[in-house]
Parts: structure tokens; C-alpha cells; sequence
């Protein structure tokens, strides 16, 4: 019997936002997507932060990390792709989102819900001068700066009485007891939102910690250290937090979608004027059954949110979502201690704290313990050796699937020499050098397995991925053809993922001077991307040149294949996989430049790792090398990750391709030397009277450049200490 056949993709959904509504629904398209659909989620940062527990890290009561949404996590979990971007436009007609410095994204089905800010533009000094709590990330950055290092008798004013400006005023009074905490309410009474217990509960925590209100107080403006009240009044402030407005994207208002006060106004379904685009979360108004901002709301809009976008694209049935009239609030006081607010009732206590604590603590275990989906089931009867090929774990993308280093030496020794007179080299360098005229042509070619969800990210790396390799032997990319494997899908699914894969290559290409000319595509079993690319140059630069006493030169920190392969089995934190997309994204054209004309010897780091890359280089040149492991430059998170067991799937055949050849101590750094990299940095061997002008030189054109260690005599062999 045949393995059952991968379904074609045939729709485009696409979350704009990675809001509470979104997150969830990106959990539970996890537990069970809908075949034919592919998902994007749109955020400008791979992680989000959740509201209910921002008081909670103002106050200190929780680490930054414990109040982080995944989106790279559940985006994974989700099989959905992660488009690290702001959307700033939907073009109805054509059906697509705009999204600065990448090509549109296209959909057939759309979802909102992006938050909103407290920002009040209108008022002169306010951008400049006052921090908006939301959105919640920008300032959880921003307050820890200043809780961190707070100045002498600190004074802290919040613009807004309301619930929300309350309560962070009482986080920030706990958080500095020294600090002069005030609230400044234009309206004549604060609080106006709660019953009459609570409120009296609230001002009594207020008097408690000092905390002072002062009502009648509008804001007019802002200035450096200082706010401009209504009347002419001035307010000191070292540190001012804005929650007196909610204001939603100014974008929208371009859309042509109707609003309600700027925000996207749905009915039951929670469907816009436009029926094939959603809003959920504080950016909707639902128009059947008007709510308060708050984050209960966008939680409970999930579920009909996720069954009416499938609905939506399955042409079935949609539910109807009704927001309950009223609900608990649970309200934080500082310390570890809350008032609650309903029915008018005066509950206060530690015991309620302790509660919503439960809550939230439950609500992002939801979203952190994403359950793993099993591998499917091996036929009962089989060949030999299957459960050897497979491992333990998915294959990795990227330089992580490549054959083995032993394995493709092995392949390639009964290749012949070349017989061609203009071929001046063989199997081993970065590239085929070849003769043409009065110019040396270098001629590469690399395919890569996808590692991202992304045919924008995809295109972009793997065309600087393909051009390493000229980079590497001193020559200007020249022209490129693509090679490329589409999963099976529509025509249409196929043109957009094409369109978006070949621009970003495309403009990668065209900033190294390189014409992308045309290329082959196909269907398969997968997606897959690659590049021959074609360079000119007057004086190659092989590997066979570097001399004992010369410093090694490394432009790119090491850590992208334990990241995106953590990042496969949803253990990477966000943070570290964006960092890793960023590096591999960064050209290396301006690091050729400055070191070829000085190396004497130069590679890239790929797929072998450093050390695989390095020992090719010390046997072509008959040298050794010594390295300097606290100097070799890692991607955030790497170290870390390795030390906890995570390493691609091509590591083992890497150590063993060294194996014999070097000498390291053991522990995390010494994996990563054998860490498969894709679109890595040069690696140089340069003189040593010249090593700190050329590290000032990459340093300045923004590469994380070092001097990792020194050409020693041969024979071939690395020893890093």
C-alpha cells in the first residue's frame, strides 16, 4: 500500500496581529488544521506580550519572560508561517497586505487583531516625551530601563485615572517605594468604571503606598522631565506612563472597511463589512454587543474566531459569538494582593491575587505547553536500518540536510580531473574556477530543504546562502538561475509563494550586482530553494594560500543550526530564532571586500561547521590551526541551547568528519564548532600586522566580526582551547 498523498494547499489564511485572539487560535489550528489551508501570522516581534500579567511585571513580581506569547512557538506549532513585519495596509481589491521591505502578502481570508495604543499624537511632546502602555512590549522595555536604574527620589506620573492607570501606578509605588508615584485624571473623579466597593478598596491602596491622584488634571502637553496640565499647571515628572486614550491604527482608516471611532466595527460573526476579513481583540468594535477594551473579551472571541475562519474557507455554517454583559475584573494592588470588582462588592484580599495568579498562570501555560504532535507510526513490516536513517528526530532544513562530510568525500574521490584547459579546478573548492579571457569566472551552486514557513525569508537567505561561496574566493556575483520544488498546491498558491520567493532573491541578487535570470521550477514532495550563481574575478582566492603566524578572521557569530533545529521541535525561544533569520539574512559582500584583497585564504562557514570548514582549508594550505573558543562569536541563545541537548541533525556526521583531526574540550561551545551553518560568514586567514584594522573595518560596515584564533605549521589538525 502507497503513503497517502499530501493534500495541495488551496487557500491562503492570514492573522494579522499576534494578539490574545490570534495566539489562541494559532494553538488550536495546531490541534487540528484543516488540510489545503495555509496559515500566516503577522507580527512586527516574534514574541507578544500578555496583558493580564503586565501589572505583575511592573510591580516585579514576574520576569519579562514569564508574561512572553511564543508566536514562534505557535506559529510552529500551528504549521503556519511567522512574517516578522508590520502590516501598515489591505488592498481589497487585489486581496493583498502591505508590509514595509518585503512584497505584499496575499490572502483569501484575513483576521485583525493588532491591539491598539495609548498614544495621544494630538498633544505637543507626547511621542517624545511620554511612554505609552501600550503597546504592552514597547513599554515593558522601556519601565524596566527605568525601574532598573531609576534616578534619586524618583517621580513618576501616569496620565489616566482609569482601572488600568490605577493599577500600574500601584505596581510602579511597589516596584520604587522611593518614587513619588501621581496620577493625573482629567475627568473630576478616577476610577469611574468600578462599583463602589472596589473603588474605595483602590483608593485605599492608593493612600496605602502613597500613591496620589489629582483629578481635574487634563493633559495639555509634555516636555523633557516635565508635564503641561490644563490651566497652566506643570508637573515634574522623571518617568510618565500614558493610559488615558486607546487608539487604534491609523492604517485602518485607509482600508475602507467600516469603523466605529477608528476601530473595525463586526457583527456575531465577527466578520467586517468586508466578509472575507475578521477583527477580534481590542481592535474590533462589535457592533451587535458594544464591550470595554479588555483582554477577557479577545480570549473568549477565539474559539468562534477559529471555527468561523474554517468555516469561512470550508463554506460551512459560522457560530455566533455573544460577549457575556458583565465580568470578574480582577485588579492588582502592588504587592501580592488584588481587589475584585462585581456586583458592587468590597472583596479584597491576598487570597484574590492569589487567584488571579491561577488564571494567568493557567492561560500561559495554554499558550507555552504546546502538546507534540507524534511522528507517524512506522509500517509494521519494513527493511532494516529505517529506524537508523530516521533518528530520533524530524530532518533539519537548511545546511542541516546535506549528506555528511565523510559520505561526499566518498562520492566525489572517483570523479576525474577536469579535462578541459578552461576548467582550472576540480572537486573541493568553494567553486569551479573557470577561464574566460582576460577574467577568472567562478561558477557555484547550492539547494537548500526549506527551514522556514516564509518563501520571502526562504528566498532571501538561500540567494546569500548561494552566493557565500564567490564571496569566499574574492569574486563579484555575476548571474543567477533558480532551481526550485513547490509542494503540491493550486496555481495560484503557487504563483504567490513563487512571486514572493523570487523577489526577495531577486533584490538580494541585485544588491550584489547579480542579475537573476531564470531558473527551473517543479512540483514535489516539499519545498525546496537553490541558486547557481556565476562571478567574475581577476585573482580567485582558494584555500590553499594561509601561512603559520596569521590570524583567523570570523564575520558571522555560529548558532543557526541549533536554533532553527530547536526551533523545529518548539524548543527556541523567539528572540533567538529572529536573531538567527537576522544573521543569515545579512550579505557578506561588504566582509569579501574588505578582506579579499589582504587574505591569503578565505571560506565560508556552511554546512560542515567551522571546524569542518577550517580543517578543508588548513589541508588545502598543509597548516594547522589554534582557536580561541571564548573568542568565537555564538548567536544569542545558541550556547544554551546546545548545553541543553538540542543539535541538528548533521551534527554527529560533522564530529565524526573531524574526528582524529582536532582537540577541544568538551562542552557546548565545542558542539558548535561542528554546528551546520546556512548562509554563514567568511572565515579568513589574513596577517597579523593588519587583523585590527580589518576587524575596526567589518566592525564599522556591521558585521559581529573576530579574531578567533591563529595559522600554526602542519600537518592539518585543530586544537581549540
Amino acid at each position: 500500500m502507497h503513503a497517502a498523498p499530501t493534500l495541495p494547499l488551496t487557500r491562503d489564511i492570514v492573522l494579522i496581529g499576534g494578539g490574545h485572539s490570534h495566539a489562541l487560535v494559532l494553538r488550536m489550528w495546531g490541534m487540528k488544521p484543516l488540510p489545503g489551508v495555509r496559515l500566516t501570522v503577522i507580527n512586527p516581534l516574534p514574541t507578544a506580550a500578555y496583558s493580564g500579567m503586565l501589572p505583575g511585571h511592573v510591580a516585579g513580581h514576574y520576569a519579562r519572560s514569564e508574561l512572553q506569547l511564543d508566536l514562534v512557538k505557535l506559529a510552529r506549532h500551528a504549521g503556519a508561517r511567522l512574517v516578522l513585519g508590520r502590516a501598515t495596509g489591505i488592498d481589497r481589491a487585489r486581496k493583498l497586505i502591505e508590509i514595509p521591505g518585503r512584497a505584499p502578502i496575499a490572502y483569501d481570508v484575513a483576521s485583525i487583531d493588532i491591539g491598539i495604543t495609548a498614544e495621544m499624537p494630538q498633544l505637543p511632546g507626547f511621542l517624545d516625551h511620554v511612554t505609552p502602555a501600550k503597546p504592552l512590549d514597547a513599554f515593558a522595555d522601556a519601565w524596566e530601563a527605568f525601574a532598573s536604574a531609576p534616578p534619586e527620589n524618583p517621580r513618576v506620573a501616569v496620565v489616566g485615572g482609569g482601572v488600568a492607570g490605577v493599577e500600574l501606578a500601584l505596581a510602579c509605588a511597589h516596584r520604587l517605594p522611593q518614587a513619588n508615584v501621581t496620577v493625573y485624571e482629567a475627568a473630576p473623579e478616577a476610577l469611574r468604571a468600578l462599583g463602589t466597593g472596589a473603588r474605595n478598596a483602590m483608593l485605599r491602596h492608593c493612600a496605602r503606598l502613597g500613591v496620589m491622584i489629582e483629578t481635574g488634571a487634563a493633559l495639555t502637553g509634555a516636555e523633557a522631565g516635565r508635564l503641561l496640565l490644563e490651566g497652566g499647571r506643570v508637573a515634574e515628572a522623571d518617568f510618565v506612563i500614558g493610559t488615558g486614550a486607546t487608539k487604534p491604527a491609523d492604517w485602518l482608516a485607509q482600508t475602507g472597511l467600516d469603523l466605529t471611532d477608528g476601530f473595525v466595527t463586526v457583527g456575531p460573526t465577527l466578520q467586517s463589512s468586508d466578509p472575507s476579513i475578521f477583527a477580534a481583540g481590542d481592535i474590533a468594535h462589535l457592533s451587535h454587543a458594544p464591550r470595554p477594551k479588555a483582554g477577557v473579551y479577545a480570549v473568549r472571541e477565539a474559539k468562534p474566531l477559529f471555527a468561523n475562519l474554517r468555516a469561512a474557507v470550508t463554506g460551512r455554517s459560522m457560530q455566533h459569538y455573544q460577549p457575556q454583559r458583565d465580568y470578574l475584573k480582577l485588579i492588582s494592588v502592588g504587592g501580592k494582593h488584588a481587589v475584585a470588582d462585581k456586583w458592587g462588592l468590597p472583596l479584597d484580599g491576598k487570597w484574590l491575587w492569589r487567584w488571579k495568579n491561577r488564571i494567568d498562570l493557567k492561560f500561559m501555560e495554554k499558550v507555552h505547553d504546546l502538546p507534540a504532535m507524534p511522528m507517524p507510526a512506522l509500517p509494521a513490516e519494513r527493511a532494516q536500518g529505517i529506524e537508523e536513517v530516521l533518528g530520533t528526530k524530524p530532518m533539519c532544513g537548511g545546511c542541516g540536510a546535506k549528506l555528511g562530510g565523510l559520505a561526499l568525500r566518498d562520492a566525489l574521490a572517483d570523479l576525474p580531473a577536469p579535462a578541459r584547459a578552461d576548467v582550472l579546478s576540480g572537486p573541493g573548492d568553494d567553486a569551479a574556477v573557470l577561464s574566460c579571457g582576460t577574467q577568472t569566472q567562478v561558477f557555484t551552486t547550492d539547494q537548500l530543504r526549506a527551514f522556514s514557513e516564509d518563501p520571502w525569508m526562504l528566498g532571501r537567505i538561500v540567494a546569500l546562502h548561494a552566493m557565500s561561496d564567490a564571496w569566499a574566493m574574492g569574486a563579484a556575483p555575476q548571474a543567477a538561475l533558480a532551481q526550485v520544488t513547490l509542494p503540491r498546491q493550486s496555481e495560484e498558491l503557487g504563483a504567490r509563494a513563487l512571486r514572493e520567493m523570487l523577489g526577495a532573491a531577486s533584490e538580494a541578487f541585485r544588491e550584489a550586482g547579480c542579475d537573476l535570470v531564470g531558473g527551473h521550477t517543479s512540483m514535489g514532495a516539499e519545498l525546496t530553494l537553490g541558486f547557481t550563481v556565476t562571478g567574475l574575478t581577476e585573482r580567485p582566492l582558494g584555500q590553499d594560500g594561509a601561512r603559520p603566524g596569521e590570524a583567523l578572521i570570523l564575520t558571522k557569530p555560529l548558532g543557526t543550526g541549533v536554533i532553527l533545529a530547536a526551533e523545529m521541535a518548539k524548543h527556541a525561544p523567539g528572540d533567538a530564532v529572529a536573531g538567527a533569520l537576522a544573521s543569515m539574512s545579512q550579505s557578506s559582500a561588504a566582509a569579501s571586500a574588505i578582506l579579499a584583497p589582504v587574505a591569503s585564504a578565505m571560506t565560508d562557514i556552511t554546512g560542515f561547521g567551522l571546524a569542518g570548514h577550517l580543517l578543508g582549508l588548513c589541508e588545502a594550505s598543509h597548516v594547522s590551526a589554534e582557536l580561541d573558543l571564548a573568542a568565537i562569536p555564538m548567536l544569542e541563545g545558541a550556547e544554551a541551547l546546545a548545553a541543553a541537548g538540542e543539535h541538528s541533525t548533521l551534527l554527529p556526521q560533522n564530529i565524526a568528519n573531524c574526528a582524529g583531526r582536532m582537540t577541544a574540550p568538551p562542552g557546548p561551545r565545542t558542539d558548535l564548532l561542528n554546528d551546520p551553518q546556512t548562509s554563514g560568514g567568511l572565515l579568513a586567514t589574513v596577517p597579523q600586522a593588519q587583523a585590527e584594522d580589518l576587524l575596526a573595518a567589518l566592525t564599522a560596515a556591521g558585521y559581529r566580526a573576530a579574531r578567533i584564533g591563529v595559522i600554526a605549521e602542519g600537518p592539518a589538525f585543530l586544537r581549540a582551547h
